[in-house]
């Protein structure tokens, strides 16, 4: 069984069949690990989601900031604005199985030595620590409460992470650093920076470059950063190699860390 991290594919559905074409990839024998961001920016995501729900147990998938928007939106917590290309999911007539399906979705994957994310990890969160905090979002955005949660995720506060958090403040404190983080201070605190780790605001680091990070013991596998592009340390592997800015769609082959990539095959609204 081959085992293959793939980035961020916001809805680049040609960009993903080729991909998979190009490593062979055999439902039967093979598995897909997929970073987060499934959906939008790209003119597919419907055919995405389609694609990797039919997988069943040969994918797994975590949740990005995208995806979480898409579960607000078919709430009707939140509008799609101009830019967003989710309405072939929102129109669709099995659109209520697939929300169903992505809502239930984890922001985690543990796997022997690695951990998979979206964002990144608060350089204070021990490997099980992040575990048990992010089951914490999981079992809520499952279960009956999720609007509620969604509704505070969007329009309630959002305060830096402080174990003393409770109730949906700490959900979404919790949410933000596991589906947003990219760069913090030693405390924990996030930044909004988006852009190359050499312009990162006074204060803060990459959050794997926070010294003393307590989860550093396990390989984190994450995306979210396309500024940051393909990025593989002994113990990290950053998968975003920006196809929804027109550059390309990577996939690692954890096995032997040979690198899949293909150029970006869709048209996209990159403004």
């Amino acid at each position: 069984m081959t085992t293959y991290a793939i980035g961020d594919i916001q809805g680049c559905a040609h960009s993903l069949e080729q991909l998979l074409e190009q490593i062979r990839f055999d439902p039967t024998t093979d598995r897909l690990w997929c970073a987060g961001d499934l959906v939008n920016r790209g003119p597919g995501s419907l055919r995405v989601l389609r694609y990797l729900k039919q997988l069943g147990p040969s994918a797994q998938v975590v949740l990005g900031n995208h995806d979480l928007f898409l579960l607000a939106v078919a709430e009707g917590i939140v509008s799609p604005r101009q830019k967003d290309t989710i309405h072939d999911v929102l129109e669709a007539d099995d659109r209520s199985e697939l929300i169903e399906w992505l809502r239930k979705q984890p922001l985690h994957y543990r796997e022997g030595s690695y951990f998979m994310v979206h964002a990144g990890l608060l350089p204070q969160w021990s490997i099980d620590e992040a575990a048990q905090l992010a089951r914490e979002v999981e079992v809520v955005l499952a279960g009956p409460a999720f609007r509620t949660f969604l509704q505070a995720l969007y329009h309630g506060t959002a305060a830096h992470w402080d174990p003393k958090l409770g109730g949906d403040e700490r959900l979404v404190a919790i949410t933000r650093a596991l589906t947003r983080l990219r760069t913090c201070t030693s405390a924990g605190a996030l930044s909004g920076f988006s852009g190359h780790p050499e312009n990162a605001p006074q204060g803060h680091l990459p959050w794997f470059r926070i010294p003393n990070r307590r989860n550093a013991d396990h390989t984190v596998l994450f995306g979210h950063w396309a500024a940051l592009g393909l990025h593989i340390e002994q113990n990290l592997l950053g998968l975003d190699s920006g196809c929804a800015w027109g550059r390309q769609l990577t996939a690692i082959r954890l096995e032997d860390r040979t690198v899949h990539q293909v150029e970006c095959a869709d048209r996209l609204d990159r403004d």
